[in-house]
Parts: C-alpha cells; sequence; structure tokens
C-alpha cells in the first residue's frame, strides 16, 4: 500500500515540475518576442512614469502596452484604450507573467510594467525571472515600507535595486541616493542615467490637464529618447495620456459664495514627497486663507500612523485637521503630544464624505485649501470622488 501511494505522489511530482519546465519555456518564449521591455520601480510616481513612458512611446510610432499597479490597476493598450485589471485576492506577481503572455500575443514592440513587488526577494524575482528589462527605471528612493524594506534608507534603496537589469541600464530621477543606487548598478555591470527635472520647463509642464511632476516628465523623456522618440512628438503623446487615479489632482469648488481648492495628495503618503507637493502647491507667503488637512489613517499599520502623525505635526502646520480613517484616536492622542490643540482636531471616523465635506465649509471663512493626505485607499478614494465630483479640475 505505502508502495501505491509512493509511485502516485512521484508521478504527481513529476507532471507538476514538466508542467513548471513548459511554463518557463513558453514565459521565455513570450518575452523574447518582446524588443522592449521597461521595467519601473520606487517608491513615488511609478505609475504616473509608467503611463507617461508608455504614451511617449506609442506617440512615436512603437506598438506599446503599459501596465500600472498603483491606486487602480490597468493595461494601457497600443490603441489608448484602458483595461482594468480584475482580481481574484490580493494582488499576486503571478500577474506579471500573464500581462507578459498578453504583450506577446498581441505582438507588440514595447512593454512598460510597473513593478507590483515590496518584498527584495520578490523584487528580484519581477525583474530577473519575470521581466527581464532591457530598461530599468527607478523614479525615486524615500523613506516608505520600512517594515518590509527598511529600516534604513540605505536598505530601502537596495531593495529597489533589486529590478536593476543584469547589464543593462537604469534611468533615475534619484539625487539625494544616487550613489548607493551607481553602486549597486555597478556589481550588476549596469550603468545609471541620471536625470534633470530642470530640462523640463513650466510652460512644458502646464499642457498637462492634471498636475505633474517635472521629475516624472524628465524622467519618461530620457527613457522614449533613448528609444528613439523626438522631445516634441513624446510630449504631444504624453500630454493626451490619462493621469492615474492616484496622481495629485487640484479641484476648485464653488459653493454658495465660498471658494475652495481641493488637493488630492492622498497617495503621496511618505513625507518627503508629501512635503514636496506642500511646499509646492499649498503653502504661500503672506497667505490670508486657512488651510484644512484632511488625514486618512491607516487601520492595518501603527507604524504608518506614528509615521503621520509625525508629519502632520512638524512638517504640514495647517489650521485646522480633520482626522478620518482607522485608528483615528491613536492620531488624535499622538497629535496633542506633538502640541497641536484639540479645538483645531476633527475626528471624523466614520462619517460619509458629505460630514467631512460640510466641514470644510464649516471651516472655511470664503476661500480656503484642503490638502488631502495619509492614504487612498477605504474612505480616501470615497472622500476624493466627493469633493472632486463637486467641481474643476483646475
Amino acid at each position: 500500500m505505502l508502495t501505491k501511494y509512493f509511485y502516485i505522489i512521484l508521478i504527481i511530482t513529476l507532471l507538476l515540475v514538466l508542467y513548471f519546465i513548459i511554463e518557463f519555456i513558453r514565459h521565455n518564449i513570450f518575452l523574447n518576442s518582446i524588443p522592449i521591455r521597461i521595467h519601473v520601480n520606487g517608491i513615488r510616481g511609478k505609475s504616473s512614469v509608467t503611463r507617461l513612458i508608455t504614451a511617449g512611446l506609442q506617440a512615436g510610432g512603437i506598438k506599446t502596452l503599459g501596465k500600472t499597479t498603483g491606486s487602480s490597476a490597468q493595461m494601457l493598450l497600443p490603441d489608448g484604450v484602458e483595461v482594468p485589471i480584475q482580481r481574484i485576492g490580493p494582488p499576486n506577481i503571478i500577474e506579471q507573467l500573464k500581462i507578459i503572455k498578453i504583450a506577446s500575443r498581441m505582438s507588440v514592440d514595447a512593454i512598460v510594467i510597473e513593478c507590483m513587488a515590496v518584498k527584495p526577494d520578490l523584487q528580484w524575482l519581477c525583474e530577473h525571472k519575470i521581466v527581464r528589462s532591457t530598461a530599468g527605471v527607478i523614479t525615486n528612493i524615500r523613506p516608505d515600507h520600512l517594515d518590509e524594506m527598511g529600516p534604513t534608507l540605505e536598505k530601502v534603496c537596495d531593495a529597489i535595486s533589486s529590478t536593476i537589469p543584469r547589464n543593462g541600464l537604469v534611468f533615475t530621477a534619484e539625487e539625494q541616493n544616487l550613489v548607493c543606487l551607481v553602486k549597486n548598478a555597478k556589481e550588476v555591470d549596469s550603468k545609471v542615467i541620471t536625470t534633470d527635472p530642470e530640462d523640463v520647463t513650466d510652460d512644458e509642464v502646464s499642457n498637462f490637464a492634471y498636475f505633474e511632476h517635472k521629475e516624472n516628465v524628465s524622467l519618461a523623456l530620457d527613457v522614449v529618447n533613448h528609444y528613439g522618440v523626438k522631445r516634441d512628438v513624446a510630449l504631444k503623446g504624453m500630454y493626451k495620456a490619462n493621469p492615474d487615479p492616484g496622481a495629485l489632482k487640484i479641484t476648485r469648488i464653488k459653493y454658495f459664495e465660498k471658494t475652495l481648492d481641493f488637493i488630492n495628495a492622498f497617495a503621496a503618503n511618505d513625507p518627503v514627497s508629501t512635503g514636496k507637493i506642500w511646499e509646492t502647491v499649498v503653502r504661500e507667503k503672506n497667505q490670508d486663507y486657512p488651510v484644512i488637512v484632511i488625514a486618512n489613517a491607516r487601520s492595518d499599520r501603527i507604524s504608518r500612523t506614528e509615521q503621520l502623525a509625525e508629519m502632520l505635526a512638524k512638517q504640514l502646520k495647517a489650521d485646522y485637521y480633520i482626522i478620518v480613517g482607522g485608528y483615528t484616536k491613536v492620531l488624535d492622542n499622538m497629535m496633542i503630544k506633538y502640541s497641536i490643540p484639540g479645538d483645531r482636531l476633527f475626528d471624523y471616523a466614520g462619517e460619509p464624505p458629505s460630514e467631512v465635506f460640510e466641514k470644510v465649509i464649516e471651516l472655511t471663512p470664503r476661500y480656503s485649501k484642503v490638502f488631502a493626505v495619509g492614504n487612498i485607499g477605504g474612505i480616501g478614494h470615497k472622500i476624493a470622488h466627493y469633493f472632486e465630483n463637486r467641481g474643476v479640475n483646475t
């Protein structure tokens, strides 16, 4: 009887091994049929840069399929149509295999694929076994996902560097951790190409229908130029591209005799990215209007709540704070410990977006800026949708 079960298990094992060998061979055939493979990684801006590169290549006549993984995972088809990624269960890197299979069967010239892994070993697997990019892209290195990639910024850099292709090129807009990236690139015999956001003019970036960072545009332009697409042609394509659902949006809302600018920065949930947006579009010298922060706290990570509290108290010195999401009482207490007066804090946990909107209107004299930060998930999506549906993008 034991011998019988042994042979059954052996046969099943051999069949599984054979199946995986065949799938591995098929995947390599699919992969090798796509001449240009661009793997986009980094902490912030991955989805936006993926969209910009895809649009730039398509404008240059290169048949390209893009795939984002951010706030709303999408396939960006060569004809400009977007198809949502339908998932059963949580995201899994096996999804990338299916995308490459689809791209190959569409006979595309290029694929631009956003890295969907966080853990360092899975990032390495995504690049070296699944994508094997002809060019890597690293948008930036920021202090985020420290529980999985940290605890130090250098460790985050090492983790992100896992997607640098072997014997290839990696384009980056990162400045502060460039030495780390160059060192890691040399270990896999690759070259780092840096991009300068100052190469993008104010006029060029103002032509986007939404707020786009110069770093993202400059990075995307350098990548598409490497593949022979001229700057003016690429920009025309990029201007037509849809923004990622998590992209920074500024919506002006007029409600009776009051006006407010709603700045949706929910997706920029690390202190560096949020601070840059704050300095660029929120605070002005000698301002005579209140700034209201809507902070969406995560209910699954107390470490994120602690980071959010410190960021709100030290970087985002607003007139009022409306706290939503999970762990709000914890966040309230942390804010008070940072000497934020309790009468400037409003806990709206469990309240619908309409109540948050009414509170903002109450706190607005004639004009205010409303800065939404913390996390796009959960109530964040609903609040952004509610506010943005009541105005127009500026």
